[in-house]
């Protein structure tokens, strides 16, 4: 599977953005789709995740409230809407692929090439 993230910008605190995340190649292993995140001279760190099959969800606890995960199968694509964003939301997103339900970024593979997210004050 090959994936590639799309959408990012430069946006204004408090604004809203959607993220898309295309699949290609995409067979019955690749079971989810997580999205995670990179700030300069940061970790990078978890978001969301949904499977594939039945669109189950998982967020981390700052992106609860103020995000939606979804995907399209017919699009092969998985989409991040994100609200109120925040100066301390700019990074790189990524989106890669899990063969199972996890949040531990050492399961997932092909990342995509990132898209920068980045919201002024």
């Amino acid at each position: 599977v090959q994936l590639q993230a799309s959408g990012g910008g430069l946006v204004q605190a408090g604004d809203s953005l959607t993220l898309s995340c295309a699949a290609s190649g995409r067979t019955s292993s690749n079971y989810a789709v997580g999205w995670f995140r990179q700030a300069p001279k940061k970790e990078r760190e978890f978001v969301a995740l949904i499977t594939w099959s039945s669109g189950r969800t998982y967020y981390a606890d700052f992106a609860k409230q103020r995000s939606t995960i979804s995907r399209s199968n017919a699009r092969n694509t998985v989409y991040l809407q994100m609200n109120s964003l925040e100066p301390e939301d700019t990074a790189v997103y990524y989106c890669a692929s899990a063969s199972s339900f996890t949040t531990n970024v050492h399961f997932y593979h092909a990342w995509g090439q990132g898209t920068q997210v980045t919201v002024s004050s």
